[in-house]
């Protein structure tokens, strides 16, 4: 059986790698350009309308609402999110 930490170890990296795809398949980025700590903005030059579409995709994809006060620029924002939100707590 798995652990507790190891199953959410492992449903983050699933979901750091989903977002990923998704950032990937929508902007045109490479996936090898996208770590968990790149600022979309400023090293993609991501304006608001980017990170909207991005959110909407990934706001469909999961099923969820994302609050406008989330801060969210980099991968790793969106995965933090989003495991708070879809991961079950032990």
């Amino acid at each position: 059986m798995l652990s507790h930490q190891y199953s959410s170890e492992a449903a983050f990296a699933a979901l750091m790698q989903q977002v990923r795809r998704l950032i990937s398949q929508r902007k045109g980025i490479r996936l090898n350009h996208l770590h968990p700590t790149t600022d979309l903005p400023r090293e993609f030059g991501f304006e608001a309308i980017d990170m909207v579409d991005i959110i909407l995709a990934v706001e469909s994809r999961f099923q969820l609402t994302i609050p406008d006060e989330v801060p969210l620029r980099t991968p790793g924002d969106f995965v933090g999110f989003l495991h708070e939100q879809v991961v079950p707590k032990a």
